[in-house]
């Protein structure tokens, strides 16, 4: 029977450490992005450039690009931090949801709260989503994906629950809510309606999306 060297097990079952380098790059990183969140979110993203965002964090335009090939990955990547950032609270606020009504509307009040937050930020993602890259446009929907499926697995617990018909298509509903929802916002930066008049019209639509899709007594 053939034994693996002692040394070699210790070797791999030994904690990655993290070089000085590594942690001063992700350092960096960090306060690059956060800089330039602020920056966004006060001036928008074609007013910010990349010196601004430098100088607010404290480093060199070299820096910046050491981290970031350019402006627009480094938007990105703070968008893609606001999608990790409300994953959770969506899923919380479905894990209590007495129906299936109940965790839509958790889903999206989480959604417009947090963006109705930073309206600066959330322009600049719209315009920002017409103008984007193939690889870049990838990279956001993949990021995206898990929140859409947090949806679309709601829709198929309504479905599980009987609160929605067994041939119910949750994908498609799901993408007509994910489309609607979508569109609230121009309300937000246009009208001046708050998170909560989003979410008020948004279950009057949910209720008329999913009237074809309810089981009747």
């Amino acid at each position: 029977m053939n034994h693996v060297p002692m040394r070699i097990l210790a070797a791999s079952a030994a904690p990655v450490r993290t070089t000085r380098r590594a942690l001063a790059k992700q350092k960096t990183r960090e306060k690059v992005l956060a800089a330039a969140r602020q920056l966004f979110v006060e001036h928008g993203y074609e007013a910010a450039t990349i010196r601004d965002i430098a100088k607010a964090a404290g480093m060199s335009t070299g820096a910046v690009f050491a981290s970031f090939s350019d402006k627009a990955e480094l938007f990105d990547e703070i968008l893609i931090e606001d999608f990790n950032a409300v994953y959770e609270p969506m899923t919380q606020a479905v894990a209590v949801a007495a129906n299936v009504d109940d965790a839509i509307r958790g889903i999206f009040t989480v959604a417009y709260d947090y963006c109705t937050a930073q309206l600066p930020l959330l322009r600049a993602g719209i315009a920002v989503s017409w103008t984007r890259g193939d690889v870049a446009e990838h990279r956001n929907r993949s990021a995206l994906k898990p929140i859409f499926n947090r949806l679309n697995i709601a829709l198929k617990e309504g479905v599980e629950r009987g609160e929605l018909l067994a041939d119910s298509d949750t994908l498609l509903i799901s993408n007509i809510l994910w489309d609607v929802y979508l569109a609230g916002y121009r309300g937000a930066l246009y009208d001046g309606l708050s998170s909560g008049d989003l979410i008020a019209r948004m279950v009057e639509k949910t209720n008329v999306i999913l009237a074809g899709f309810r089981q009747r007594p």
